[in-house]
């Protein structure tokens, strides 16, 4: 086969692969109202230990569906909790996960440069069945309360609280 026949060829495959193309694609993501509860539910889960947090719920293409900043929160716990959201939701993992994987392999540190990755725990990804949807992230809890740990047992808390609609 010549090279004028080859780029005839191709031509053609991809002209057949475009007229059956899949024009629009159609995602499950989290939805504000089940957003609101795990925020809600999260936020009760860390004020039982003594702990203001900020709490952010992405959906499945990462843009924010809630964020909610409790009485007292500090200041950096607002992007802090996005990038756990975000991480969690980027490697479909929770953050603090990553963040262990990111410390045994030094060499591919390379990701931590991106915007909004971080490597403390905190996020955790939300699925419905294998479908990932969406992620929440917490960020405030002092280490003397649990920290990172801490933040991640009340986002799971808020994950459970929807957990029925995510069988769906």
């Amino acid at each position: 086969m010549t090279g004028k026949q080859w780029v005839v060829w191709m031509g053609l495959a991809c002209a057949t692969c475009a007229a059956d193309a899949q024009t629009l694609v159609s995602e499950r993501s989290v939805s504000t109202n089940a957003a609101l509860e795990m925020v809600n539910s999260a936020l009760e889960a860390c004020r039982k230990h003594g702990s203001a947090v900020t709490i952010t719920v992405l959906d499945r293409a990462g843009r924010t569906v809630a964020m909610v900043r409790d009485d007292g929160a500090s200041p950096h716990s607002v992007e802090h909790s996005l990038r756990k959201a975000y991480t969690a939701l980027t490697y479909n993992m929770p953050s603090g996960q990553y963040g262990k994987g990111a410390a045994a392999n030094p060499g591919s540190a390379g990701p931590l440069h991106l915007a909004n990755i971080t490597t403390a725990a905190g996020g955790l990804p939300i699925h419905a069945g294998s479908a990932l949807v969406g992620a929440i992230g917490i960020s405030g809890t002092p280490g003397a309360k649990g920290g990172g740990g801490a933040d991640e047992g009340c986002a799971q808390t808020g994950i459970d609280r929807i957990a029925k609609g995510l069988a769906n």
